[in-house]
């Protein structure tokens, strides 16, 4: 028989692993809070594990785990750091301190958690006499060569390309209502507003959803969203009519509690790739074809490059529900680089026609990033990947 894991849960959310706590595999005691936290485990036995959410009410969640490093220094008690939203500082500064894993509740399912935990659980002596080779100890620093480049030659091009920028904005606007560009929160290595010049049509957004199912050239399966939201919620079927097992989320046709929405989210994430990126885009117009496909576009982030939100030569910033999906050691080496206009996937895949994988577009990206651990910064490498960008610009593509 199976040991029975005792997991102290703090936060203001134990509805989230209700089902959890029904499992006879886990004891689950709930505290509301850091102080709660503290003086549970001062005066009774080490748990086996511990699920603290980040947002408490007084000190965060950091705050209890530095503690419990310190009280516990010769007992290994797995740490799992919750947020409700992705925070890309609060997931470097996370792994930094070496906290055993960081999740965004909206985004997994407590089965999910369960499951590491229990991992965790049962290899602890292993993982605790183990050194591991880890990227989230790796520091990255901004090379001056590097930073002097991105400021002379974004402000360069700026400057130069201005006359032709005002008759861009101006077909921009000649061809469909709306802003003229776009602002987007993208995560690099920070969360930063991302400029676009607007190659869609106004309220494209709202068609991102199918249009991910249908065209997502990173989709490895055609599957259909076979879990309806329209289901029953399991938890809520148990319960007397006109009550919910969490708070309620109004979506257009019809309303469902929030525990459902998240759960049926996380589930979709899973039969869907990481990355989308839509083949024959039907939302973009005529002048958006063309400034995308010469990536005149993407002239703005030269503002997002002298602000330091990005360089020149990096990995693509990711929208923010992408990169909530990369908790992985194997996928978050990527923002070890800095965010960038241009990249080694970017070159590569406009030289592929726009048809590359979502494991050949990682591989690279961490390629990339290898170039920043331990001083293997090379000026000539982004040199070599702004002049293979300039002929793959050339090339026409439909992505």
């Amino acid at each position: 028989m199976e040991p029975i894991l005792n997991i102290i849960y703090i936060g203001n959310n134990p509805e989230y692993f209700q089902e959890i706590n029904e499992n006879k595999k886990f004891v689950l005691i709930s505290l509301k809070n850091s102080i709660k936290a503290i003086n549970y485990l001062n005066s009774n036995k080490a748990p086996d594990a511990i699920i603290c959410e980040y947002n408490l009410s007084g000190n965060d969640g950091l705050y209890l785990y530095d503690w419990i490093k310190e009280h516990y220094e010769d007992i290994r008690v797995p740490f799992i750091l919750l947020s409700q939203e992705f925070n890309n500082e609060l997931y470097k500064l996370s792994f930094k301190k070496k906290v055993d894993d960081y999740y965004v509740t909206k985004s997994v399912s407590p089965e999910d958690i369960m499951s590491r935990i229990e991992f965790l659980c049962n290899n602890k002596n292993i993982l605790r006499n183990t050194n591991f080779t880890d990227n989230r100890d790796e520091e990255f620093v901004m090379p001056l060569s590097k930073r002097i480049f991105d400021i002379v030659v974004a402000s360069s091009v700026l400057l130069l390309a201005s006359p032709f920028l005002l008759l861009i904005i101006l077909a921009i606007r000649l061809e469909s209502k709306g802003k003229v560009y776009y602002i987007s929160k993208r995560v690099g290595r920070k969360t930063f507003d991302f400029y676009k010049l607007r190659s869609m049509r106004t309220g494209s957004d709202e068609l991102l959803k199918n249009l991910a199912k249908e065209k997502n050239q990173y989709n490895t399966e055609s599957k259909s969203a076979d879990n309806s939201l329209e289901t029953a919620c399991p938890r809520c079927s148990k319960l007397s009519e006109g009550k919910f097992c969490s708070d309620l989320v109004f979506l257009d046709t019809h309303q469902i509690c929030e525990y459902w929405y998240n759960f049926q989210k996380t589930e979709a994430a899973k039969n869907n790739a990481t990355f989308i990126k839509i083949v024959d885009d039907p939302r973009v117009t005529k002048v958006g074809k063309f400034i995308r496909n010469t990536s005149i576009d993407e002239l703005p982030q030269l503002i997002n490059v002298i602000k330091g939100d990005m360089s020149i030569v990096g990995n693509r910033p990711l929208p923010v529900y992408e990169a909530e999906l990369l908790t992985a050691d194997t996928k978050s080496k990527r923002f070890l680089a800095p965010a960038g206009i241009t990249g080694l996937w970017q070159v590569e895949l406009r030289g592929k026609g726009g048809q590359m994988s979502e494991e050949e577009r990682m591989r690279l990206d961490n390629e990339y990033a290898d170039h920043f651990k331990g001083g293997n910064f090379s000026f000539w490498f982004d040199i070599n990947l702004i002049l293979r960008t300039i002929p793959a610009l050339l090339q026409k593509q439909s992505v």
